[in-house]
């Protein structure tokens, strides 16, 4: 009797709601075999190959997927987690702020506010978002700036929004272009000491279509990679590592220098030459040339100093 690819559908669905992962698993590869062209059969099959522990079985599903329906953007975070296990980036954050216990905090992109509210006091903490979307209210040692971070950092001193104390923690998630999170950089460097801390989100891209600079698909890193690259050819001194978490990767910089002013000075030089460069660049060696580092807590907080 032939079994259509229904039934091993519906099969797997029940065996999943019940744990059976291993068996779910078994149901959802067969439906993918008799429906090769089916979106649900790939997308059961990508996801429970990864939860039984078959990673790179996963991403060939995801991959198969993608060319019978590019046009579905859950493959995009599907495949972002699949390739980068381990905690999220926002929980990597909760980390490093239990671990620097930051006497202040400049986040530049809030939208809804998720990372912002992880801050608690006594953290000094300040949001920047041109147009914030906050899920919920603030807690008394937060604040959010509704305007542009440029509009910010050109009509405000940051030390004195913060009490007189230098940036201690920031985090750079706002424009996806890379002359934006340039800016915000400098902007930001000029503010903090030397033994503070820079996050950047969103500098691994995916593939190239979601590493573009102008928006297609619901995910989207947008070109913020460049960003690692400027620095690490022309602020060799600063320690910079991305952080293996899903969906895009977390960059740390250390070894801050809130004196130089070679990266304003040289701000369109420096845009014109790296927005040359072909995201072709980095695919014979992604990892290498982002400094790619394992997303391993022990070894994180080792960065932190």
């Amino acid at each position: 009797m032939v079994v259509e690819p229904s039934a091993h559908f519906r099969s797997g669905i029940e065996k999943r709601k019940a744990g059976r992962l291993a068996e779910a698993f078994a149901d959802f590869s067969r439906a993918a075999e008799l429906a090769p062209t089916d979106p649900d059969c790939l997308q059961q099959a990508a996801e429970l190959a990864y939860l039984v522990g078959q990673p790179q079985l996963a991403l060939a599903y995801c991959a198969r997927m993608r060319s019978v329906a590019p046009e579905l953007g859950m493959i995009d975070m599907l495949e972002a987690q699949i390739r980068f296990s381990g905690e999220h980036y926002l929980q990597v954050m909760a980390r490093i702020h239990h671990a620097v216990k930051p006497r202040t905090y400049v986040e530049i992109g809030v939208e809804h506010g998720t990372s912002l509210r992880q801050v608690q006091a006594p953290t000094l903490a300040i949001g920047i978002d041109p147009a914030p979307k906050l899920a919920g209210p603030l807690a008394p040692n937060q604040k959010v700036f509704a305007e542009t971070s440029d509009a910010f950092f050109a009509h405000r001193d940051a030390r004195a929004e913060l009490g007189g104390l230098p940036i201690d923690l920031a985090f750079i998630d706002g424009m996806h272009q890379f002359e934006y999170a340039l800016r915000d950089f400098f902007n930001l460097e000029r503010y903090c000491a030397r033994d503070s801390t820079i996050l950047i989100d969103d500098c691994y891209p995916l593939n190239r279509e979601t590493a573009e600079r102008d928006r297609r698909r619901e995910f989207w890193s947008g070109d913020i990679w460049r960003l690692v690259l400027l620095l690490k050819k022309y602020r060799p001194e600063l320690a910079i590592h991305i952080v293996a978490t899903a969906p895009c990767g977390l960059t740390i910089v250390r070894g801050l220098d809130p004196e130089s002013r070679f990266l304003r000075e040289h701000y369109e030089r420096l845009c014109q030459e790296f927005l040359a460069v072909d995201y072709g660049f980095l695919e014979d060696d992604m990892a290498g040339k982002l400094n790619l580092f394992p997303n391993d807590w022990e070894k994180v907080r080792a960065l932190l100093g």
